[in-house]
């Protein structure tokens, strides 16, 4: 299995990140409609990023992302706007579950998420790779 590089001007990468993103007060509000429209909405704001969805799926309460991401974008600024975009969209396209679950607020995510980055080699076979480089001879 071939590894696929993304180009920039100075560089070439993979960064993979996993996120989850959870429901305020863990609330079970994401149905199949409400998951399909998250799915459009996290595709078209990641396109907007130069940035691809690779995988996604969740549960009632949270959601999973498995993103392709550029090493000009600080991810934490990349998450917050995939939250707030898709909050605001979801609210306004399912007005029902703000009033039934959030108390009328202007709510859907948690403030808070999970991120880890990921590829495909784990973190005791990088370091074995770099030990194994050969050194200047002192």
């Amino acid at each position: 299995m071939s590894t696929i590089y993304r180009k920039g001007f100075r560089s070439v990468y993979k960064l993979t990140a996993h996120l989850v993103f959870v429901t305020k007060y863990r609330k079970e509000v994401i149905t199949s409609p409400v998951m399909d429209r998250l799915k459009e909405v996290f595709e078209s704001t990641l396109n907007k990023w130069d940035c691809k969805l690779i995988e996604f799926n969740g549960e009632p309460d949270h959601i999973h992302l498995l993103i392709d991401y550029k090493p000009d974008i600080a991810l934490s600024v990349l998450i917050a706007n995939l939250k707030t975009v898709s909050s605001r969209l979801i609210r306004k396209d399912f007005p029902y579950l703000q009033s039934k679950y959030f108390y009328n607020k202007p709510y859907f995510w948690t403030g808070a998420y999970f991120v880890a980055s990921c590829g495909g080699v784990t973190v005791d076979q990088l370091k074995q790779y770099v030990q194994n480089q050969d050194s200047p001879v002192k």
